[in-house]
Parts: C-alpha cells; structure tokens; sequence
C-alpha cells in the first residue's frame, strides 16, 4: 500500500517504521517543522512538506499521526475525495475526518510509543472505519506490522483509552511518586525494579485481581498504621496511600465477580 504520514513526531515514526517494514510504500511525510519532517522522510526514504496544499494525490492511505486537538483542523483542510483517510487518536471521533474524504477510519496503537527504543515494542492496534469496507482494508493492512488488531467504535476505543491511562499514566505516576519518596527518604529506587517486574509478569498469566498482595487485602491494620506514621511528613503520599488502601479494602471486602 502506498502511504502518505501527515505528522513527524513518536507515533508517525513508529508507525512509519512498522509500515514500511511490512513491505509499504511510504511516499510522503507533511510536517510542521521542516527540519523534522526531513530527517524522518531520510529514515523512511521519501519525500517531505511542510504546507498540505502539497500532499500527494498518489497514496492509497492517509494518517494522520498528529495531536488530538490538531485532528479537526487540519482534515478541514484536506481534500482526499474518495482516498482512505485515519487519525491515529484514541478520543477523537472518526467523523471528524468525513469533511476531507469519502472514506475514514481509524488507526490507533493501544501502546505509549517512543523513537529510540531498542527493544521489540508490541503494539495492538484499534481499527475503525466509515464502512465495512474500510474496516476489512484496515484490518487487513495493520495486521501486516502489527501484534494485534481489533475492532472498535467511538465509544469502545475511548473506553479502551481510559483503562490506558489507569495502567499505564497513572501506574507510572506512583512509580515516579515513590521515586522520589525514596530520594527523600535517602533509599535506592533501582531495589523496587525487581518488584516491579515480577508484578508485570503475574498478570501475564492470570487477573491482577487473584495476584493483588499488601496490607489492605489482608485488612493488616497494624502495617497500616506504621505506613501512616511514616508518611506523616509527606501529606500528598499519605492521601493516595489512604485512598488506595481504602479502594484496595473496599474491592476485596465485597468480593470479585
């Protein structure tokens, strides 16, 4: 398939990366910074614009791999026809890209993408389209680089998207909050990494419900109460560690579906 990547950021590299592996053809890159756009259309060996009066007619495919608050604005300023056009977004409806063409959909990558990783990335992409059509060529096209393709409305891929930011925005955020606690506290960060991993690897194999381990499952009110005196010095620590706690009781107190 020939591609044209309108964007010059992570995910248009990545994304770019993985398509062009799989034996596409990439044409073209439209960024907004010159120097970006060039040095990605090097490592993808094509052509590159800045100004989308300057997109290629040639593609069969679209992406947009660009901001979710940019998505509306620049398909208004696309005219596509009938071309297949994708945002690669999780909270933007693919109706907003019915203004540039006939026929849209979706091209989102259930994963946090980086340029630079050395390490085989998996990434499960979420496809939808304006017609089943759409769909059948989407899926058929992603499942050529990627791990795992589905199937996913509006609703379902933004719903996909908030259990996202649970596992992977938030869980980074205490990581990076006990980081610090440990900063503070003059300890070694790097001895919790071990831990960290083994939790990742259980529920690989079974629910993070039948793996969850602490002082809230067990209702160990005494730990409890030793953690709390520690943390009294650190009160935005001590909120989220009641917090969670209590969620933690609370989940396993009523029992589990």
């Amino acid at each position: 398939m020939k591609v044209v990547i309108i964007g010059s950021g992570n995910v248009a590299t990545v994304l770019g990366q993985r398509i062009k592996e799989a034996g596409n053809e990439i044409l073209q890159v439209i960024g907004r910074s010159e120097e970006k756009a060039a040095v990605l259309a090097s490592y993808l060996n094509c052509s590159y614009a800045t100004n989308l009066l300057q997109v290629s007619g040639a593609a069969d495919l679209y992406i947009l791999a660009i901001s979710d608050n940019a998505i509306a604005n620049v398909a208004s300023e696309l005219e596509l026809n009938s071309k297949l056009l994708v945002h690669t977004a999780a909270s933007v409806s693919k109706e907003v890209l019915a203004v540039a063409s006939d026929n849209y959909g979706i091209l989102y990558p259930l994963q946090t993408l980086k340029t630079g990783i050395a390490y085989a990335l998996r990434i499960p992409i979420v496809v939808d389209g304006s017609s089943t059509e759409n769909i059948s060529t989407l899926k058929a096209f992603a499942s050529q680089w990627a791990d795992e393709v589905i199937v996913a409305g509006d609703e379902e891929r933004l719903k996909l998207h908030v259990a996202a930011v649970f596992v992977s925005n938030f869980t980074n955020h205490l990581f990076a909050l006990a980081e610090q606690y440990c900063n503070e506290e003059k300890l070694n960060f790097r001895l919790l990494r071990p831990l960290v991993e083994e939790t990742i690897r259980r529920i690989e194999m079974v629910s993070p419900s039948a793996v969850q381990t602490g002082p809230a499952v067990r209702n160990d009110t005494s730990t409890i109460q030793k953690h709390q005196s520690l943390l009294s010095e650190h009160p935005q620590l001590l909120q989220l560690y009641n917090d969670l706690s209590n969620s933690i009781f609370s989940f396993y107190s009523k029992g589990i579906d």
